[in-house]
């Protein structure tokens, strides 16, 4: 029977009965087709996927292209128990049809909304077996795999999982060398699935040839609020198509997209992008290359955007140029709450001229800012105590060359600790 449910006679269909009335708010939906390439779990083209999935009386069984009834192991007997039982059944069930040794993590998980198996080795296979048994999970909503070498294959799966799941809501797939169909799979998910909010999917070697597929899904989608895109391989091309979608995406609050490699030209379309956009809150582009002219497009989105409230450029090689470039936008900008500048070469100067900016700004929102480690002349520290002055609930932060302000501080103390101006419980480690 398994090798007959196998065969080509068999279809991709599944018939959602009552409960899929209640989740289209409609008639029962019924979806025909062959199933999703890469999905068959190391069976051929069919692979583990069934032919027709019906629900009868709270029992699922399975239709072949004759329309015989013939149950199968992947939702056996005792499935309408609820609980932990019936959703261990559906894994070992999915693991034996797709070959593969079942996540012990996953058989001792105690119920609960987050399904966590980080760092477990799953591999594609292993991520099939898991998708086949969440396909009909109602008490997921969270789903952590990142680290498990799940590859564009496995990724495919997950995909398809999520494209007939509606309830889990944050994924996390970080380093899994998911590639260009990884990417392809997930933008096709995303123009389907409209509860997923929170997608993590960091070092996956996205590169300029898959950002495309993940462009189109940002212009797309409203319903993802944070995306975590670092650790990957962009560049000034990818920065190009970014930014694009990101001056017309309408749902995305956080975005990250730290440790990749935009530099001026890219980094300027993606501050473009941002002067556009009208929903964005949080954005993280530390770790690039943005430079002296990327510090100056982001100087000019600052002017214009009144919605972001977070900005990370720590570590983007910008110079006192950059710096008073950026000081610029901060002298009209009212929204933005927290700043990060560490590791950046702006000297006193640059530090200086951001200051003033806030000193010529009384309209400001910021609430943290974050300035280079670098020894401090008088200027900057007379300059540093004017605006706290100024601005009491500012929670200011640099370090370097303690001296003139604690003359009493050990000199390892001095050299090796930031200082912290404001009310310290304000601070983010």
């Amino acid at each position: 029977m398994a090798a007959a449910r196998r065969g080509r006679g068999w279809r991709w269909r599944r018939c959602w009965g009552a409960a899929g009335a209640a989740r289209t708010g409609g008639a029962p939906v019924r979806r025909e087709g062959a199933p999703p390439a890469g999905v068959g779990c190391g069976l051929g083209s069919e692979g583990c996927f069934p032919g027709e999935q019906r629900q009868r009386g709270g029992r699922w069984g399975f239709v072949g292209a004759r329309g015989e009834t013939v149950p199968d192991a992947l939702f056996p007997a005792g499935e309408e128990d609820a609980g932990g039982s019936a959703r261990e059944s559906r894994y070992r069930a999915a693991c034996r049809a797709c070959g593969v040794t079942p996540a012990s993590a996953l058989l001792r998980r105690t119920a609960g909304p987050l399904l966590s198996l980080r760092h477990r080795g799953l591999g594609p296979r292993g991520a099939k077996a898991l998708a086949l048994s969440l396909m009909v999970d109602t008490s997921i909503l969270m789903l952590d795999l990142s680290d498990n070498w799940l590859q564009g294959e496995g990724a495919a799966a997950i995909a398809e999982m999520l494209k007939e799941n509606c309830y889990i809501s944050a994924v996390d797939l970080s380093d899994n060398k998911l590639g260009i169909e990884g990417a392809k799979a997930f933008s096709a998910m995303l123009l389907e699935n409209t509860t997923v909010v929170s997608l993590q999917l960091s070092g996956n070697e996205f590169d300029d040839h898959a950002v495309k597929y993940l462009a189109d899904a940002l212009t797309a989608n409203s319903k993802v609020e944070i995306l975590d895109l670092s650790y990957n391989m962009f560049g000034d091309k990818a920065g190009e198509i970014l930014g694009t979608a990101i001056a017309e995406n309408i749902g995305l609050k956080e975005l990250k997209i730290s440790w990749n490699h935009f530099h001026s030209q890219g980094a300027a379309a993606l501050a473009k992008g941002l002067g556009a956009n009208i929903y964005l809150k949080v954005l993280d582009v530390s770790y690039n290359g943005f430079g002296n002219s990327g510090a100056a497009a982001l100087g000019e989105a600052l002017k214009a955007n009144n919605v972001l409230e977070e900005l990370n450029v720590s570590n983007n090689r910008i110079s006192v140029e950059g710096a008073l470039h950026i000081a610029g936008g901060l002298k009209e900008n009212k929204s933005l709450k927290r700043l990060n500048m560490t590791r950046n070469p702006m000297q006193s100067e640059g530090c200086c001229g951001v200051l003033k900016a806030l000193q010529a700004n009384s309209g400001t929102g910021i609430e943290i800012l974050d300035l280079p480690d670098i020894p401090v002349n008088k200027e900057l520290a007379e300059l540093c105590d004017a605006v706290k002055i100024l601005f009491p609930n500012l929670l200011l932060r640099y370090g370097g060359n303690m001296k003139l302000q604690r003359k009493s501080q050990l000199k390892a103390e001095l050299w090796t600790q930031p200082k912290v101006v404001g009310n310290s419980k304000n601070a983010v480690a």
